[in-house]
């Protein structure tokens, strides 16, 4: 006889709802679900701020940042969605990449968010080859930041 198959009430990544064998109200599970794919496959942001917008649109999904305020409060670093009139968090996982509309920049989540720092540009001097160096250096180590290359020790 085979072994029954059960799932838990959410899926491992995003928590997004499951649902059960005789379920009331399947459909709210059902749309929550969709509503955060549909958030989650655009990976986008309309912007990182620590209070929630009065005028957010259904559907508008924000990096919440520290010192969250309002019905924000205690969600620092999840990614908030208004969804049918009110807030749902998603908790961000490891290696999620998403893109700040307002900041124009993409944001990477490993322990916490970060963004690539640019690296200084030198201009002229005496020794170019060893400004030349240092730049390319802090461009490795920027890339490095966001996990475009491995971390030497990590690997």
């Amino acid at each position: 006889m085979a072994v029954p198959i059960t799932f838990p009430s959410a899926t491992p990544h995003f928590s997004l709802p499951l649902l059960f064998a005789g379920q009331a109200q399947k459909e709210f599970f059902v749309n929550q679900s969709l509503s955060l794919i549909d958030t989650l496959l655009q990976n986008a942001v309309v912007a990182s701020i620590a209070n929630p917008p009065l005028d957010a649109e259904e559907g508008a999904s924000y990096r919440v940042t520290s010192l969250a305020t309002d019905s924000w409060t205690g969600h620092e670093d999840e990614i908030a969605i208004k969804l049918g009139g009110g807030w749902h968090f998603l908790m961000p996982t490891r290696g999620m990449t998403i893109f700040d509309r307002q900041a124009g920049t993409f944001v990477h989540y490993q322990l916490d968010w970060q963004t690539a720092a640019e690296p200084t540009l030198q201009r002229g001097g005496d020794n170019i080859d060893a400004e030349a160096r240092q730049m390319l250096t802090e461009l490795i180590e920027a890339l490095r930041s966001i996990g475009i290359f491995a971390n030497p020790r990590s690997v």
